[in-house]
Protein backbone atom coordinates (compact mmCIF):
# COMPACT_ATOMS: atom_id res chain seq x y z
CA UNK A 1 0.00 0.00 0.00
CA UNK A 2 1.27 3.36 -0.89
CA UNK A 3 0.97 6.31 1.41
CA UNK A 4 0.81 9.78 0.01
CA UNK A 5 2.00 12.52 2.25
CA UNK A 6 1.16 16.11 1.45
CA UNK A 7 3.68 18.79 2.02
CA UNK A 8 2.64 21.74 4.20
CA UNK A 9 2.53 24.08 1.15
CA UNK A 10 0.16 21.77 -0.73
CA UNK A 11 -1.99 21.40 2.36
CA UNK A 12 -2.31 25.20 2.66
CA UNK A 13 -3.25 25.54 -1.00
CA UNK A 14 -6.01 23.03 -0.53
CA UNK A 15 -7.52 25.08 2.33
CA UNK A 16 -7.24 28.54 0.74
CA UNK A 17 -10.03 31.06 1.40
CA UNK A 18 -10.86 34.26 3.24
CA UNK A 19 -11.22 34.53 6.95
CA UNK A 20 -14.17 36.31 8.53
CA UNK A 21 -11.98 39.27 9.47
CA UNK A 22 -10.76 39.65 5.89
CA UNK A 23 -14.33 39.57 4.56
CA UNK A 24 -15.46 42.21 7.10
CA UNK A 25 -12.55 44.53 6.25
CA UNK A 26 -13.25 44.13 2.53
CA UNK A 27 -16.96 44.88 3.06
CA UNK A 28 -16.15 47.99 5.13
CA UNK A 29 -13.74 49.33 2.51
CA UNK A 30 -16.24 48.60 -0.27
CA UNK A 31 -18.96 50.46 1.64
CA UNK A 32 -16.75 53.53 2.07
CA UNK A 33 -15.89 53.58 -1.64
CA UNK A 34 -19.55 53.07 -2.65
CA UNK A 35 -20.69 55.87 -0.32
CA UNK A 36 -18.11 58.24 -1.81
CA UNK A 37 -19.18 57.38 -5.35
CA UNK A 38 -22.91 57.82 -4.61
CA UNK A 39 -22.34 61.11 -2.79
CA UNK A 40 -20.37 62.46 -5.73
CA UNK A 41 -23.05 61.27 -8.16
CA UNK A 42 -25.84 62.97 -6.18
CA UNK A 43 -23.83 66.18 -5.83
CA UNK A 44 -23.21 66.30 -9.58
CA UNK A 45 -26.90 65.63 -10.27
CA UNK A 46 -28.01 68.46 -7.99
CA UNK A 47 -25.44 70.82 -9.46
CA UNK A 48 -26.60 69.93 -12.96
CA UNK A 49 -30.23 70.64 -12.06
CA UNK A 50 -29.26 73.97 -10.54
CA UNK A 51 -27.26 74.94 -13.62
CA UNK A 52 -30.22 73.96 -15.83
CA UNK A 53 -32.55 76.16 -13.75
CA UNK A 54 -30.16 79.08 -13.97
CA UNK A 55 -29.72 78.65 -17.75
CA UNK A 56 -33.50 78.50 -18.18
CA UNK A 57 -33.95 81.73 -16.24
CA UNK A 58 -31.14 83.46 -18.16
CA UNK A 59 -32.61 82.43 -21.51
CA UNK A 60 -36.11 83.59 -20.56
CA UNK A 61 -34.88 86.92 -19.17
CA UNK A 62 -32.67 87.57 -22.21
CA UNK A 63 -35.51 86.76 -24.64
CA UNK A 64 -37.99 88.89 -22.68
CA UNK A 65 -35.64 91.88 -22.61
CA UNK A 66 -34.96 91.53 -26.33
CA UNK A 67 -38.70 91.57 -27.14
CA UNK A 68 -39.30 94.42 -24.71
CA UNK A 69 -36.34 96.47 -26.00
CA UNK A 70 -37.34 96.06 -29.63
CA UNK A 71 -40.98 96.95 -29.01
CA UNK A 72 -40.15 99.88 -26.71
CA UNK A 73 -37.67 101.43 -29.11
CA UNK A 74 -40.16 101.18 -32.01
CA UNK A 75 -43.21 102.32 -30.04
CA UNK A 76 -44.92 105.50 -31.17
CA UNK A 77 -47.26 105.66 -28.16
CA UNK A 78 -47.62 104.21 -24.69
CA UNK A 79 -50.66 103.58 -22.52
CA UNK A 80 -50.30 102.69 -18.86
CA UNK A 81 -52.94 100.10 -17.92
CA UNK A 82 -51.63 99.81 -14.34
CA UNK A 83 -48.31 100.00 -12.50
CA UNK A 84 -47.54 96.48 -13.77
CA UNK A 85 -49.07 96.64 -17.26
CA UNK A 86 -48.26 98.82 -20.24
CA UNK A 87 -49.45 98.86 -23.85
CA UNK A 88 -47.10 100.03 -26.57
CA UNK A 89 -48.23 100.94 -30.09
CA UNK A 90 -45.69 99.37 -32.47
CA UNK A 91 -46.39 99.95 -36.18
CA UNK A 92 -50.07 100.63 -35.34
CA UNK A 93 -50.32 97.31 -33.46
CA UNK A 94 -50.93 97.27 -29.70
CA UNK A 95 -48.42 95.16 -27.76
CA UNK A 96 -49.21 94.72 -24.06
CA UNK A 97 -46.66 93.73 -21.45
CA UNK A 98 -48.04 92.75 -18.07
CA UNK A 99 -47.04 91.09 -14.83
CA UNK A 100 -49.46 88.91 -12.86
CA UNK A 101 -49.19 85.74 -10.76
CA UNK A 102 -45.38 85.44 -11.01
CA UNK A 103 -45.50 85.64 -14.83
CA UNK A 104 -44.36 88.42 -17.15
CA UNK A 105 -46.39 88.18 -20.38
CA UNK A 106 -46.52 89.71 -23.85
CA UNK A 107 -49.78 90.06 -25.77
CA UNK A 108 -49.89 91.23 -29.38
CA UNK A 109 -53.04 92.84 -30.82
CA UNK A 110 -55.66 91.04 -28.71
CA UNK A 111 -54.18 87.56 -29.17
CA UNK A 112 -53.66 85.30 -26.17
CA UNK A 113 -50.98 86.59 -23.81
CA UNK A 114 -47.80 84.51 -24.01
CA UNK A 115 -45.67 84.16 -20.87
CA UNK A 116 -42.10 85.25 -21.54
CA UNK A 117 -40.68 84.95 -18.00
CA UNK A 118 -42.08 82.62 -15.35
CA UNK A 119 -41.19 82.32 -11.68
CA UNK A 120 -40.94 86.09 -11.23
CA UNK A 121 -40.64 86.98 -7.54
CA UNK A 122 -40.42 90.78 -7.87
CA UNK A 123 -41.33 93.11 -10.71
CA UNK A 124 -41.62 96.82 -11.42
CA UNK A 125 -42.02 99.29 -14.25
CA UNK A 126 -40.82 102.88 -13.95
CA UNK A 127 -41.57 105.78 -16.26
CA UNK A 128 -39.22 108.66 -17.00
CA UNK A 129 -39.74 111.95 -18.80
CA UNK A 130 -37.67 113.27 -21.70
CA UNK A 131 -35.38 114.97 -19.16
CA UNK A 132 -34.85 111.70 -17.26
CA UNK A 133 -36.98 112.65 -14.25
CA UNK A 134 -38.99 109.77 -12.81
CA UNK A 135 -42.72 110.07 -13.35
CA UNK A 136 -45.27 108.99 -10.78
CA UNK A 137 -47.87 106.49 -11.91
CA UNK A 138 -50.70 107.99 -9.86
CA UNK A 139 -52.27 109.53 -12.97
CA UNK A 140 -51.84 106.85 -15.65
CA UNK A 141 -53.11 109.04 -18.51
CA UNK A 142 -50.66 111.84 -17.69
CA UNK A 143 -47.84 109.32 -17.32
CA UNK A 144 -48.68 107.94 -20.77
CA UNK A 145 -48.41 111.40 -22.34
CA UNK A 146 -45.10 112.22 -20.62
CA UNK A 147 -43.25 108.89 -20.73
CA UNK A 148 -40.16 108.94 -22.96
CA UNK A 149 -38.11 106.29 -21.15
CA UNK A 150 -39.34 103.02 -19.69
CA UNK A 151 -37.48 100.94 -17.12
CA UNK A 152 -38.15 97.33 -16.19
CA UNK A 153 -36.78 95.44 -13.18
CA UNK A 154 -37.46 91.83 -12.25
CA UNK A 155 -36.16 88.90 -10.25
CA UNK A 156 -36.89 85.29 -11.15
CA UNK A 157 -36.42 82.09 -9.17
CA UNK A 158 -36.52 78.35 -9.88
CA UNK A 159 -36.55 75.48 -7.39
CA UNK A 160 -36.50 71.72 -7.91
CA UNK A 161 -36.66 68.86 -5.44
CA UNK A 162 -33.02 67.97 -5.92
CA UNK A 163 -31.45 71.42 -6.14
CA UNK A 164 -31.28 74.55 -4.10
CA UNK A 165 -33.16 77.60 -5.29
CA UNK A 166 -31.58 79.36 -8.25
CA UNK A 167 -32.28 83.09 -8.39
CA UNK A 168 -31.49 85.45 -11.23
CA UNK A 169 -31.84 89.19 -10.89
CA UNK A 170 -32.13 91.49 -13.86
CA UNK A 171 -31.27 94.63 -11.97
CA UNK A 172 -32.55 97.17 -14.40
CA UNK A 173 -32.96 97.88 -18.07
CA UNK A 174 -34.08 101.31 -19.26
CA UNK A 175 -35.24 101.89 -22.83
CA UNK A 176 -36.02 105.06 -24.77
CA UNK A 177 -39.20 105.28 -26.82
CA UNK A 178 -37.42 106.60 -29.92
CA UNK A 179 -40.50 107.08 -32.10
CA UNK A 180 -42.68 108.76 -29.48
CA UNK A 181 -42.91 112.53 -29.64
CA UNK A 182 -42.70 114.20 -26.26
CA UNK A 183 -41.93 117.83 -25.51
CA UNK A 184 -40.70 119.30 -22.25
Amino acid sequence: MTTITLSPTLLRKARQGFTLVEVMIGAALGSVVLTAVLTTFLFLGRSGANIQNYNDMEAQARKALEFFAQDTRQASAITWNSATSVTLIVDSIPVTYSFASSTFSRQVSGNTARPIVTGVISFSFKAFSITGAELGLGDLAAAGRSTKQLQISLSASRTTRTAAKATNTVLSARFILRNKRVTT
